[in-house]
């Protein structure tokens, strides 16, 4: 039992074991994709317009943040430029 045990797993790792095992494989993935494809519904308009205004908002706002964030340490380091040339 041992024997055809470390036989067939051999067999499996094997180049010639796994080109045999693809075609299974592939269906195997198939069938897959399709159950999971299955399960896929489109979205609403309603459902599309929501998303894209809060898309839309959020942008603005990281754009506005990082704006505020690069003009503070812009002008901190202008400053301690002005200050460590005039001295």
């Amino acid at each position: 039992m041992a024997k055809s045990i470390t036989a067939s797993s051999a067999d499996e790792r094997s180049l010639s074991g796994r080109v045999m095992a693809w075609p299974e494989q592939i269906k195997t993935f198939y069938n897959d994709v399709r159950t999971e494809m299955r399960k896929v519904t489109t979205p609403s308009l309603k459902d599309v317009q929501a998303t894209t205004a809060v898309v839309i908002i959020t942008v603005f706002l990281f754009g506005l943040f990082f704006w505020a964030v690069d003009n503070t340490i812009g002008s901190a380091i202008n400053y301690l430029f002005k200050y460590l040339t005039h001295r």
